[in-house]
């Protein structure tokens, strides 16, 4: 295939779906399974990128080092200095050998313990923002299980993780919310120019965070951020210590966020897996595993070519764009039983929504516990939980998720 998307298999379609399609939006397996169907790689015209929709071709996607996550800077670059800033600097935006030494400072701050601290905080937050919950349902009948627990729940983590102050934490989530409307296909100009102004904002939110923290190190990420150094005694620079913190709030809160509410989403409308849960809590873990399989809150990533790469026989030219559909391969029945079906004892479950290959989510752990609390203090608090109205469902294709689940007692 050649870059203008022409090629000679008749069983690759140029348009095979609308990503601006609410119906699609709505429920965009039906149309995975056809396509995944006629082959496994597809040429997406309007959006200028191959699909890889089988399991086998997106995990190879995830994983070919001719595969690479190249940053191109947003256009005009003088109007997007900060985002462009966060990005060229981030763990995620950058291949060998800038990545190994970027991971491998990042992850020595991270050894630090952090995760394994948080673990009964996190539990207990978890705790009492369910509590609010359903306070909030006793008195009026019903609330809004993303403002109240899913929203709220990794902003606060990922603040407590990085020792943002309490005061200040009510930025963050904002600030994340419009940035990551850039990675949308076809984003119109005020959200363009919204995402730049909170890049700015945040990135110079985190310089004056880590020069206080530089004079008064605490127990937190950016001490340990700002404190490591490599083996030959490098350091982060202070534009890497920003994006990485940057990157740490948006993976974090955005894919937390959407599992918890997609999940619960399927949970309401499968009861007898929500009733396993609720009678047996050892199936937390594996639950977690299949919520985010079931309706990931990633749809796709992207990878660039450094070198001609053929995926389940489609060819790739340097330069050229091509995407894990992680959605599509987590219903593929080549790899999982029922693929259509909820199954929170599901073992083993190979999904691809933490990514796969060098580029493996580093907050996974993190990601596990937040969720897995969540649905703990769900199951125990609020047994009786069931959807109260029709959830309201972000436009949004790339990162997928709700806008509202309102939940009532039954």
């Amino acid at each position: 295939m050649d870059v203008n998307g022409t090629q000679d298999l008749p069983s690759v379609t140029v348009t095979p779906f609308d990503q601006r399609d609410p119906a699609f939006i709505a429920d965009p397996y039906p149309t995975f399974a056809a396509i995944r169907a006629r082959a496994e790689v597809h040429w997406h015209e309007e959006m200028g990128i191959a699909l890889a929709v089988s399991h086998a071709a997106a995990s190879a996607v995830l994983r070919h080092r001719s595969l690479g996550r190249l940053w191109t800077d947003a256009k005009p670059v003088e109007q997007f200095t900060g985002f462009n800033l966060l990005h060229r600097n981030s763990l995620l935006e950058n291949e060998p050998p800038t990545h190994t030494r970027l991971r491998r400072l990042v992850a020595a701050a991270f050894g630090r313990g952090h995760v394994e601290r948080l673990r009964p905080w996190i539990a207990d937050l978890a705790d009492r923002l369910v509590d609010g919950l359903v306070a909030e349902i006793a008195a009026d009948g019903r609330a809004d299980l993303l403002s109240h627990v899913a929203a709220p729940l990794p902003v606060e983590v990922i603040a407590e993780l990085l020792g943002v102050p309490a005061a200040d934490r009510p930025l963050l989530q904002p600030w994340s919310n419009a940035i990551v409307k850039m990675y949308e296909y076809g984003l119109p100009p005020d959200l363009r120019a919204a995402a730049e102004r909170a890049a700015g904002e945040f990135v110079a939110y985190l310089r004056d965070l880590a020069a206080l923290r530089r004079k008064n190190p605490g127990d937190d990420l950016v001490s340990d951020l700002v404190a490591v150094t490599d083996t030959d005694g490098a350091k982060l620079t202070e534009d890497e210590l920003v994006a990485t913190a940057v990157l740490l709030l948006m993976a974090g809160h955005e894919a937390t966020v959407n599992v918890i509410g997609n999940g619960v989403n399927a949970l309401m409308t499968h009861r007898e897996q929500w009733q396993r849960l609720v009678a047996d809590q050892s199936l937390l873990s594996t639950a977690v595993e299949e919520l985010i399989r079931y309706d990931s809150p990633l749809q796709l990533f992207e990878r660039t070519a450094t070198a001609p790469v053929e995926i389940a026989g489609f060819h790739v030219e340097p330069g050229q764009k091509i995407a894990a559909l992680l959605g599509a391969a987590a219903r593929d029945p080549e790899v999982f039983a029922d693929p259509d079906t909820l199954d929170v004892s599901r073992t083993p479950n190979a999904h691809l929504g933490f990514g796969a290959g060098i580029h493996y989510c580093l907050g996974a752990p993190l990601a596990r516990i937040e969720v897995q609390a969540a649905l703990s203090a769900l199951t125990r608090k609020l047994p009786t939980a069931r959807l109260a109205a029709e959830p309201r469902r972000r436009a949004e294709f790339v990162i997928r998720g709700l806008r509202e689940l309102p939940l009532t007692a039954g």
